[in-house]
């Protein structure tokens, strides 16, 4: 999960409010060192950790809650409201025909990250085509190329040119039928004249809609300075973090190039070509602070799911506690299919507060485990799982080549899940929440 140091401090300090007996003064002061600590690890500038924990600290003692709301909610929705000003930078990418040219130094990963924008891009129905015009590194082209192939995208490139400007030229052209064009540019050690004015032609033959400079959040507190340099260079006009899933220094990245009020459009969150994650502060410190992020969730399950009457079973049964061992089936072929597990938990309003309770690796196993145990019962069992008893569950294990207890464990699990989706589905403004996203289930279906 992306910062998953500070997303545990943040959601501790939650807790720690909601479980309080009384908000006073004493608390207050106490939440905002912890909240300073928290940051501070995350490598968040030292100076802007003081100014918006000073800023919290003064207006939870300070501001009257709403009418309506407990001096907790109120609390806790200063430190959201805050945190989320903190990393505000405005709109992403929006979503139209262009042209992206991406630039960056060497090692930042700009031409994995141009392949997983390729993807992200194709996936919201445009047609993409990638320039390959890194004319210095070593296979350059070839590294485009395979992932172009991975993802069913047109990679266009001159091997053995070194003119990189003409060859994004003669790339226009090739892709004119094209919705979207990405250029993939070369990279320096440091940002060089003769970079710089590479970049300043290419960007003249391309006309690019969107400069975006790559930068890797392990640089943390550096990237500031880097994308300020850059943007006087060429004038950027957005940022992607990579290698936001595996550093202690993405938060003083984040907050660092936010800081100069750079367009954060985008997170690398893994090494997968499918993890690049469109960046919301709103969506982002929800999920920090375990609040979930069902849009987020929705736009994902949408996205893997191309059936819009699937999406809405979907819906029904993750609400309504009326499903099967076949609806648990299909649903763990879904979830399977938008990511690791841990980060399509995160996204529930309240999992993140469970993860010390859950083992997401072994759970991921288990997931594969009960696929096969219920690839091994009729359709009969699977529909109404309480005939599954005694010698039904000696063939169903022979079947599945698993224990006996393997089986039970699945009708435990299914049980347990069946549990919890009612009461979610007795929680009206759960219910509410979720049926705004997806759409089109009624909520009185729901209750009958």
């Amino acid at each position: 999960m992306v910062l998953e140091g500070l997303g545990k401090s943040l959601r501790d300090v939650i807790s720690r409010i909601g479980n309080s007996a009384v908000i006073d003064e004493d608390l207050i002061r106490e939440v905002s060192k912890e909240l300073q600590r928290a940051l501070l690890l995350a490598d968040v500038n030292v100076q802007l950790v003081l100014e918006l924990t000073n800023r919290i600290q003064d207006r939870a003692l300070n501001e009257k809650p709403p009418a309506g709301k407990s001096s907790k909610e109120h609390v806790i929705q200063i430190i959201y409201k805050e945190m989320v000003a903190l990393l505000d930078n405005g709109e992403g990418l929006s979503l139209k025909p262009q042209t992206i040219m991406m630039v960056g130094l060497y090692g930042q990963g700009k031409t994995t990250t141009t392949g997983k924008l390729a993807l992200f891009l194709s996936k919201k129905g445009f047609s993409v085509g990638l320039i390959g015009a890194d004319v210095y590194r070593p296979a350059a082209y070839d590294q485009l190329k395979q992932l172009g192939d991975k993802i069913s995208v047109d990679v266009y490139g001159e091997p053995g040119e070194k003119d990189a400007a003409a060859i994004v030229k003669r790339g226009m052209e090739k892709f004119s039928d094209k919705k979207i064009v990405i250029i993939d540019t070369s990279g320096r050690h440091a940002l060089e004249d003769d970079l710089i004015q590479e970049l300043k032609d290419i960007a003249k033959a391309a006309k690019p809609d969107e400069r975006v400079l790559v930068l890797d959040s392990q640089v943390g507190q550096q990237a500031g300075p880097q994308a300020d340099a850059f943007h006087e260079a060429v004038g950027i006009t957005g940022v992607i973090l990579t290698k936001m899933d595996g550093t202690a220094k993405g938060g003083g990245a984040l907050s660092a190039v936010s800081r100069t009020k750079a367009r954060i459009i985008f997170i690398g969150t893994g090494e997968h070509i499918r993890d690049l994650e469109a960046f919301n502060a709103d969506r982002f410190i929800s999920r920090l602070l375990g609040m979930g992020d069902l849009a987020s969730l929705v736009q994902l399950a949408r996205e893997e799911i191309e059936d819009e009457e699937a999406m809405e079973q979907v819906a029904r049964n993750m609400l309504s506690g009326r499903f099967t061992l076949n609806d648990m089936y299909y649903q763990m072929s879904e979830v399977s299919k938008m990511g690791p597990l841990q980060k399509v938990m995160s996204m529930i309003p309240g999992m993140s507060n469970m993860e010390n309770k859950i083992d997401y690796e072994e759970s991921q196993k288990k997931l594969s485990k009960y696929k096969v145990i219920m690839d091994s019962m009729t359709n009969d069992e699977k529909e109404d799982p309480n005939i599954i008893k005694g010698k039904r569950i000696e063939r169903i294990a022979s079947g599945a080549g698993v224990a006996t207890q393997d089986v039970r464990g699945l009708l435990k699990q299914f049980n347990q899940s069946k549990k919890l989706m009612g009461s979610i589905g007795k929680d009206r403004k759960m219910r509410k929440q979720m049926m705004k996203q997806f759409g089109n289930v009624d909520l009185e279906d729901l209750q009958q």
